[in-house]
């Protein structure tokens, strides 16, 4: 269960994270002092709030949604990190792909523990 609740917690964190960043040039208007894409902060907001509220709660929970949830999201981030490399290339911020490149790597450890503890259950019932 250890390992779970860590997940979980980690999820909540970079799901706050991305409301936060999304939030503040998609709902507030902030003008960035480099060109940003247009759709990124409205995708970073909506996966953001996916992440904290219900990713988080269904990790915490130990739920059986928990592991596909948490394979959606990385493979959302994978997919979004694929388009600004390729088609965005030349106009993309250095700071989307860092912001990106932290979220691939933060949710491949959240699976990790996902799937440690998963194994740490399995082990408890043979």
């Amino acid at each position: 269960m250890k390992f779970r609740k860590i997940a979980a917690v980690i999820a909540f964190i970079i799901g706050a994270m991305s409301i936060f960043a999304g939030g503040q040039v998609a709902l507030l208007g902030k003008i960035m002092d480099y060109y940003v894409i247009d759709w990124l902060p409205v995708y970073n907001l909506v996966i953001g709030i996916i992440s904290a509220l219900f990713t988080t709660v269904v990790i915490w929970k130990g739920s059986k949604i928990a592991l596909p949830a948490a394979i959606a999201i990385l493979i959302s981030h994978g997919t979004v990190m694929v388009i600004i490399q390729t088609a965005y290339r030349d106009v993309v911020a250095p700071d989307s792909i860092k912001a990106t490149t932290v979220r691939i790597i933060l949710w491949v450890i959240i699976l990790t523990l996902m799937i440690i503890q998963a194994r740490q259950n399995k082990q408890l019932f043979d």
